[in-house]
């Protein structure tokens, strides 16, 4: 079916587009890298064992499992993940300050 003469369908084509945007907060609006978010991510998971997750960190992020954590706790402290994904954020942030305070 073709659109009346006059109508181009840019209104259609504006409220599709609105339909497929992202949510306020999430995605690059947030200002977060697609690895960023790729990390925040896979630490969301659960893993059965230690050596599985740093199996998986090697095989899917393409990095050691030093870097990986090292990569984590930096977005940690960074606001705009917090942002993005506040319930992994604030987990892995409680995880952290039990273990900081279990060496202590």
């Amino acid at each position: 079916m073709s659109a009346p003469k006059g109508d181009t369908g840019d209104a259609e084509d504006a409220r599709a587009g609105d339909r497929d945007a992202e949510p306020a907060g999430v995605g690059a609006a947030v200002g977060l890298s697609d690895e960023d978010r790729a990390v925040l991510a896979f630490a969301a998971r659960g893993w059965p064992s230690p050596g599985e997750k740093e199996r998986a960190v090697r095989e899917r992020l393409g990095m050691s499992p030093v870097r990986y954590y090292q990569y984590v706790n930096a977005l940690l402290d960074d606001a705009r993940a917090a942002e993005y994904d506040p319930v992994t954020v604030n987990r892995l942030r409680r995880l952290r300050q039990m273990n900081r305070d279990r060496t202590r």
